[in-house]
């Protein structure tokens, strides 16, 4: 009877310890889904603000034919920033390099604002 007693403590610990952790493990799913999908749509957000700002300032840029050497250097600036966004697998959230190009993206965008380049009309 006694060992009957002790064995249930242990069984209820054992079942109780299995059934918080499969709670646990799909509460992790669900929060880790809302904050991967909720941060993934601000990155995507942010990197397709750098490449329209690019792509429109170019237009602008070569609409404007002019050949001195400003332009020649906003335009490279510009390219290098598209080429930044476009060589990194942003689909791929895995890819260990993907903080570092949206650092440089951030970065080669500050240098884009440091050369005159206006966010509004």
């Amino acid at each position: 009877m006694f060992d009957s007693i002790v064995m249930a403590e242990e069984r209820f610990h054992g079942e109780g310890y299995d059934e918080g952790y499969s709670e646990g493990v799909h509460a992790g799913l669900i929060e880790g889904h809302e904050y991967g999908a909720m941060n993934g749509a601000k990155i995507g957000s942010e990197i397709g603000f750098y490449l329209g700002f690019a792509l429109t300032w170019r237009s602008i840029l070569h609409s404007q034919n002019n050949e001195d050497d400003k332009l020649s250097k906003k335009l490279k600036v510009l390219d290098s920033l598209e080429g930044i966004i476009k060589e990194c697998p942003w689909e791929d959230a895995t890819n260990d390099k993907l903080q570092e190009n949206l650092d440089k993206a951030r970065g080669k965008f500050k240098q884009v604002r440091i050369l005159g380049f206006k966010l509004c009309c």
